[in-house]
């Protein structure tokens, strides 16, 4: 402010040396007289402001800078691991300051969907959950609710791809420098379930130069994209059929290797990406890429209730949620709670549970009789059915596990059958109906 107030009363005197110095110059300079010209007259400007909201604009000067190192202190990849915060420390303060989801146990009827998205939480080899079916019948509810449901998880204390600390997982880079030494530190933390919005960029998606701190500090960092925020985790898609395909093909490509890659704009970063893909839409918007749809272990097709009861308590139970969410979701806690217990002891029964090669030659009976593609179809039935078998207790895989997971398993591997008319569903009941009885 007195550099101000210095020029606003020297501007006569600016203007007077300057009169002097080129008559006492045969050529002046024009661009020097300008200069000294704008000076002045900028000088006089701030000069008339009245005194009382220099202050005010001194005060909002202030608060921009102040804004301004707050934005350039945000904690980035390359940091401390003990200032940076982590994709899942993220999560969970989403999730801590968002209003609570639809209680899982409180979605009315859809038993198919509801077990598929469990029996992927217990075994995420599976390779994920597709749920196509008509509008407005709990998909997206059903998965939001999944969040509420899952244990937590271990992970190396300060990672922004939130690295399993075991020695056998994939690590990225200072993990794998650390894990298994004195120097790894852990921490718990929720298991993330990750939003990726259609309209999403690639660079949002998988990762890209951390813009701010390049033209703020001169540093070439990295910012994470969704797909470190959900490793070890859930990558959920609304209208998947609508992704982009440039998406889909990097969606493939992490979701067979385990690990997304970048190579871009100087930067050479590799991290582990595991997660569960669920993926919802409406098939009357269009079909899903035969590649992706591949990838989705289960298959679920959800319909809308005809039967008046169903559909009365369905409108009561979400008009108390919209009316009261804190409290329907307190109502249902218990429920949940029960859930998530069983799902927690699943997990860890899931390694124990056995299963005969009975069994497995069914499985194998069946995918011939349906003309399935490759073994993935066996591979994903049986896992289904031992997971089953672990949400439900039991200590070995049977016949009715089979045939429970069967449709979910493999309707979406069958070949089309321009002469057979019925979906594939029908076609998995039947053949369970010729080969079980």
């Amino acid at each position: 402010m007195k550099r101000l107030d210095d020029a606003g009363g020297g501007g006569g005197a600016g203007t007077t040396a300057a009169a002097s110095t080129r008559a006492r110059k045969a050529a002046p300079k024009p661009a020097t007289a300008q200069s000294g010209s704008t000076k002045s007259v900028s000088a006089k400007s701030a000069a008339a402001k009245p005194a009382a909201a220099r202050p005010a604009v001194a005060k909002q000067a202030s608060r921009k800078h102040s804004g301004a190192t707050l934005s350039r202190s945000e904690p980035s990849v390359d940091e401390s691991p003990a200032a940076r915060p982590t994709a899942a420390g993220a999560e969970a303060a989403l999730r801590v300051h968002a209003a609570p989801p639809f209680p899982f146990s409180a979605i009315v009827g859809q038993e198919e969907m509801k077990r598929a998205i469990l029996v992927a939480a217990i075994d995420p080899s599976l390779g994920g959950v597709l749920v196509f079916g008509d509008r407005g019948t709990g998909k997206s509810t059903a998965v939001r609710g999944l969040a509420a449901l899952l244990p937590s998880r271990r992970v190396v204390a300060g990672c922004p791809y939130g690295c399993d600390p075991s020695p056998s997982a994939r690590h990225c880079e200072a993990c794998a420098a650390v894990v298994g030494t004195a120097a790894c530190r852990t921490e718990t933390v929720p298991i993330p379930v990750v939003d990726l919005p259609l309209g999403a960029s690639e660079d949002r998606v998988v990762g890209a130069l951390d813009l701010e701190r390049a033209l703020t500090r001169g540093e070439k960092a990295f910012e994470p994209g969704l797909l470190a925020r959900a490793n070890g985790g859930f990558l959920y898609i609304d209208e998947v059929n609508l992704l982009e395909d440039h998406l889909v093909d990097l969606l493939l490509d992490v979701a067979a290797s385990g690990e997304n890659v970048v190579e871009r704009e100087g930067l050479s970063v590799r991290h582990p990406a595991r997660f569960v893909l669920i993926g919802s839409g409406n098939p009357e918007e269009g079909e899903l890429r035969p590649q992706l749809l591949d990838r989705f272990g289960l298959s679920v097709e959800v319909k809308t209730p005809t039967d008046i009861p169903t559909r009365v308590e369905v409108v009561k139970r979400r008009d108390a949620y919209e009316r009261d969410r804190a409290g329907f979701a307190a109502a249902w806690q218990a429920e949940d709670a029960r859930v998530r217990r069983r799902l927690v002891g699943a997990r860890e029964r899931l390694g124990s549970v056995s299963v005969a090669d009975a069994v497995l030659e069914a499985a194998a009976r069946l995918c011939l009789a349906l003309g399935t593609d490759g073994l993935r179809g066996e591979l994903t039935l049986v896992r289904a059915a031992r997971a089953l078998a672990a949400l439900e207790g039991d200590e070995a895989v049977g016949l009715a596990h089979l045939r429970a997971v069967a449709p979910s398993a493999l309707r979406h591997r069958l070949r089309r059958n321009p002469l057979d008319e019925v979906g594939s569903s029908v076609r998995v009941e039947r053949a369970l109906a010729e080969l079980f009885g």
